[in-house]
């Protein structure tokens, strides 16, 4: 997909959510587009389920409400790399999380995975500061989601951050916080490319008893601008089998626990 067809989608989505349905006349006239392009645009969306065509125009996919974050192209990027590995790793995390226990869920797109396969667990309390794990989290009423306040500063990602997101973290202690890191490294630690971001897995960090790094093999070894923690603070890991041994035992040494996918 082109980046004009790719913008002219998301124009299409932003006013389907604003109107919920629309004709194929006002989406020609407010998109400065052809007739052609337009239904080419629908039909695209239609096969992702996130509209529905009628006559002359479209109207929002019943239950679609999630889906125009789903279509953000850089959050399905990260999403599809190393897919089947991160699928691995939030099984094995969600073997961790007991009836009764309350968690928290960084942003990110292996975490987000995790909320999925918690939505039909019961008696669970999820604080997270990610808007799409939220959503994921918002079709059950037997998890207990707590979404923190705070404010969306990056185009693709869902981290709320800022002094609101810290205060309502500050108000929970947390039985173990699942933690997503774009690099983890045997001396510097668990980090994060926003400052920002950063500030709030620390926070996070703080209000939990036990820390569980969930991360793909490829951020193994990487470090990142912003440091989330050091080793020492980091209780599990759970990666996948890709990680070498060098650097798996690098970790082992800092006395991280490391569990293979």
């Amino acid at each position: 997909m082109s980046s004009k067809t790719d913008t002219r989608a998301k124009e299409i989505l932003k006013l389907l959510l604003r109107h919920g349905k629309t004709s194929v006349e006002d989406l020609t006239t407010a998109l400065s587009a052809s007739p052609a392009s337009i239904r080419r645009d629908l039909a695209r969306l239609e096969e992702r389920g996130l509209v529905h065509r009628t006559h002359g125009g479209a109207m929002l996919s019943s239950g679609s409400m999630y889906e125009p974050f789903r279509f953000d192209a850089s959050f399905h990027v990260r999403e599809d790399r190393f897919a089947a590995e991160k699928q691995r790793i939030a099984h094995a995390a969600a073997a961790l999380v007991n009836e009764h226990d309350t968690i928290g869920l960084s942003a990110g797109t292996t975490t987000t995975l995790l909320a999925k396969h918690l939505q039909h667990r019961r008696n669970i309390h999820v604080i997270t500061n990610a808007v799409n794990i939220g959503m994921e989290l918002s079709s059950t009423t037997d998890v207990q989601t707590t979404l923190t306040g705070g404010a969306m500063r990056w185009v693709g990602a869902f981290s709320l951050v800022g002094p609101a997101a810290i205060e309502t973290v500050n108000m929970f202690v947390m039985d173990r916080l699942f933690l997503g890191v774009t690099g983890l490294h045997a001396t510097h630690g668990a980090t994060m490319i926003e400052p920002e971001e950063a500030a709030i897995s620390r926070v996070m960090i703080k209000q939990a008893r036990e820390v569980i790094v969930v991360a793909d093999s490829s951020k193994m070894g990487m470090v990142s601008p912003a440091v989330i923690c050091l080793p020492r603070e980091i209780d599990q890991l759970i990666t996948d089998d890709g990680i070498d041994l060098e650097t798996l035992a690098s970790f082992e040494a800092a006395g991280i626990h490391v569990t293979r996918v």
